[in-house]
């Protein structure tokens, strides 16, 4: 077992926590998204009761979407990117690569040609750098189909981009005559 596998169901439980609801432990979130350290640890034993730094830190290290961070103290932790909740990263916009990917479930194509991608309960529209990472993002909704994004063209119309910690593109939206479906298993 993979020490990312070892964690998995607490892993998947402090993404809950940092990303959407911090009150399913008795915690609560900046207005950055960062949450107190030892208040998590504190909260999360009530989960799981052996949880522990250690057992954070590893967590946060093996974690194959880098999708926590901690502070440069090491005092506070919080998700990279993927809220629901109103939180201000403090991301600076960037100029995006020529193209980014987005996977999705096909059965959601139809609504994407016409109304573009939407945020929906995030924060953001998240994009991928390559057609791999976005066929894994796909394959966790159903069968699989990837849009390429033409942020070039999006960013001269005035689209703001922002990467976050962990590599993950995100814009506000991204309107249909932004998209090309390129793979339709």
């Amino acid at each position: 077992m993979s020490k990312e596998e070892k964690y998995k169901k607490e892993s998947k439980f402090l993404s809950l926590v940092l990303r959407h609801h911090p009150e399913a432990i008795g915690i609560s979130l900046d207005t950055h998204g960062w949450a107190e350290v030892n208040v998590l640890i504190k909260n999360m034993k009530r989960k799981f009761p052996v949880f522990s730094l250690k057992i954070l830190e590893e967590i946060v290290a093996t974690d194959s979407k880098q999708r926590y961070a901690f502070s440069e103290d090491n005092t506070k932790i919080r998700a990279n990117q993927g809220h629901s909740l109103a939180v201000t990263l403090e991301l600076q916009p960037q100029t995006p690569p020529e193209c980014l990917y987005h996977g999705t479930a096909s059965r959601f194509v139809e609504s994407i040609l016409k109304s573009g991608l939407q945020k929906q309960t995030r924060q953001h529209v998240h994009l991928s750098m390559d057609i791999a990472t976005a066929t894994k993002v796909g394959a966790r909704h159903g069968k699989p189909v990837i849009f390429k994004v033409n942020t070039i063209a999006m960013h001269k119309a005035g689209y703001v981009f922002y990467l976050s910690a962990n590599g993950v593109w995100l814009t506000d939206e991204v309107p249909p005559k932004f998209l090309n479906l390129i793979v339709n298993n």
